[in-house]
């Protein structure tokens, strides 16, 4: 009988902190940028070690997606999806580019395991996430949440993604993209 007790005890507590998680989760990007706003500048190391900054970006189109972890299963299909669609984005005059908490050298073995051909940005200080509304806090550890900001060649956040399915993402920011490109209806 005191085995079950012990076992319930564990159970409820485990139950009082999935909801706690949960509750938590809920704000995470309350603070992230929405469409028309100016997006955030940074600079932040990639897989090579060279630091790049939004600003440099100018004139492109910056697809920014934050992810949880390199080699988990959801940020590998996001990653594979957007490296099926790369062509499609680089003729749109896009640039992808992924950002995690994790430092350079994981994002290089990352990047080499599964033939990424973008560049992945080590968010090491958890200040670009922070300042995109990207940060979950799990208490014992920090990581980004699975967002997406797309950003017109003016620096401007057009569309916020902050529910993503990664394995449809891809094509919709595709979509998204395509339909921001086109030119205004003239009356």
């Amino acid at each position: 009988m005191n085995e079950m007790k012990v076992i319930a005890i564990f159970l409820a507590i485990i139950a009082v902190l999935l909801v706690a998680m949960i509750v938590r989760a809920r704000h995470i990007g309350a603070k992230a940028p929405s469409s028309g706003m100016p997006a955030p500048d940074f600079t932040l190391n990639s897989q090579d070690g060279k630091s790049l900054s939004l600003r440099d970006l100018r004139g492109k189109w910056v697809v920014l997606y934050f992810y949880p972890k390199d080699f988990t299963s959801g940020c590998t299909k996001e990653a594979h999806n957007f490296q099926r669609d790369l062509r499609q984005y680089e003729e749109k005059n896009a640039i992808i580019l992924g950002v995690s908490v994790q430092d350079e050298t994981t994002h290089q073995k990352f990047c080499a395991k599964e033939g990424l051909g973008f560049r992945l940005l080590a968010d090491t200080n958890y200040q670009v996430s922070s300042s995109y509304g990207s940060l979950v806090n799990l208490g014992v550890a920090k990581l980004s949440a699975r967002h997406t900001f797309l950003i017109d060649p003016y620096s401007i956040v057009r569309k916020t993604y902050l529910d993503v399915n990664a394995e449809k993402h891809s094509a919709e920011v595709l979509a998204d993209l395509s339909q921001l490109q086109q030119p205004p209806d003239v009356k």
